[in-house]
Parts: structure tokens; sequence; C-alpha cells
């Protein structure tokens, strides 16, 4: 059941087109969609390789700008943001988790969780604390003074989950967060996401190709030949994801 809570929505999508040059022609990835996430709505973005579920995360995430359309985040339209004011919003409101974990290797995975804090003007105690509870939470306790060089992958995705969440944003959005791992550790690695996302009551927006994992998620959308579709979860999310396979 969608846990979704009255109040602006985290991310409305209205209107977003992206093309890119492809010699003296453009390549249209998709246009003109719309896509609303509420606070406490976790929704899989599924979909071909090749059909710009990865540009779609990053136009989302202000990484990218639309061609067309508006973004907007929390209440706040976002599309004529300059840069600055984008990275800040970026730092303060959205979450990104990536399918490679991208820790700073020369640091601890508690510096690594810390380290985004103390960017965003957290002091040290505080963003120390927040940094060791949410490294509990994963399953990291006797893990946190351990660089990413001496953990698994597994727990490299753990830790990069926990950074992810460090600031408490509106907003996370996860591309294939689990696509490099095992099947049985992506399944583990997944339900400590899911779980610490409705923990914290955000809305997140997750690409994978994995129906199975998609179908524990509220909904899920489906971006196929420049549209997005949308769709309920295939299964139950009572429905045990271990089979599932990538």
């Amino acid at each position: 059941m969608t846990r979704a809570r009255p109040g602006p929505a985290a991310l409305s999508l209205e209107g977003v087109s992206r093309s890119y040059a492809q010699g003296r022609r453009r390549l249209r990835i998709f246009a003109d969609l719309g896509l609303t996430l509420f606070p406490g709505e976790i929704v899989a973005l599924v979909g071909p390789s090749g059909s710009g579920k990865s540009s779609l995360l990053h136009i989302a995430g202000l990484l990218e700008k639309p061609d067309a359309g508006r973004v907007v985040i929390s209440g706040r339209d976002c599309s004529g943001l300059n840069d600055k004011a984008r990275a800040r919003m970026r730092r303060y409101n959205i979450g990104f988790v990536y399918q490679f974990h991208h820790l700073l290797g020369e640091f601890s995975a508690l510096e690594n969780v810390v380290m985004p804090q103390l960017i965003a003007g957290v002091d040290g105690k505080p963003a120390r604390r927040r940094a060791r509870d949410l490294l509990e939470r994963v399953g990291m306790a006797e893990r946190l003074g351990h660089r990413p060089g001496k953990l698994s992958g597994g727990e490299q995705q753990r830790v990069a989950i926990a950074r992810a969440l460090a600031n408490a944003p509106g907003l996370l959005l996860a591309d294939e967060p689990t696509g490099n791992l095992d099947p049985e550790t992506a399944v583990r690695v997944f339900e400590l996401l899911l779980g610490l996302v409705r923990s914290e009551g955000m809305a997140a927006l997750i690409a994978t190709h994995n129906r199975a994992l998609a179908s524990a998620m509220d909904r899920y959308v489906e971006l196929s030949a420049g549209t997005l579709i949308e769709r309920r979860p295939v299964a139950s999310r009572s429905a045990k994801p271990a089979s599932a396979h990538r």
C-alpha cells in the first residue's frame, strides 16, 4: 500500500523531453513525459536498455536539463535555476544511489557517510551520529572503520545507500542500485534500501531491469519507445523476490 502523504509532490516532471545530437540529426530519447511522486511513495522505473531511464533520472536529479518541460521538486520549479542553485537543491533535497557505489576509497565507511553532511554544513558530532545510525540500520555496525577496498560489493552498496540518505533528502533516485551484485546479495541490499526509504518517509524513483524487484514497490512506470506508461506492480509485495534473477 502506498504511504503517500498530503502536501506538495516530492517530484513532478511535466512535459519533459530529451534528445541528443547524432551527427547532423537529433536522436529523440523521449518527449512530453509526465510523472509525479509523493512523499512516502516508491516507484520503479523499468524499460529496455537504451530506453532513456538514466537520462530521465539525471533530469529528475537536476544533473541534466531537459530540452523542454518542467522539473518541480518539493513544490519548487527548478527549470530556470542556475548551476549553483541546482547544486544546492541536489545537496539538500536529493539522494543518489548508482549501480557502482562511487565511494571515496581513502575514507572509511563512516567518513563516507559523514562527508556529505559536512559539505551541507552539519557539525561534526551530529554528522557522525547520523552516519553511525544509518550504517547500523544497513547492518554495517561492525565495519564503520573499514575503507571500501576492505568491503564486499554488497557492503559497499550498503554504505552508498547510507550516504545517499545522509542529509535526509525528500527524494531518492537510484539507477540499477543492485545491478552489479549477485542475485542473493541484490535481494538483501534491495530490501534494506526499501526499508530505509519507507522509514525515512521519502519518495523514491528506482530504475531496475528486475521485474520481480519492481513488484515490491508501490507501482511502476515503463519507459519504452519514448513514452512513459503507468503500470501497477506485476506481483503482490508479499511475493518473495529471492527467486529474482537479473
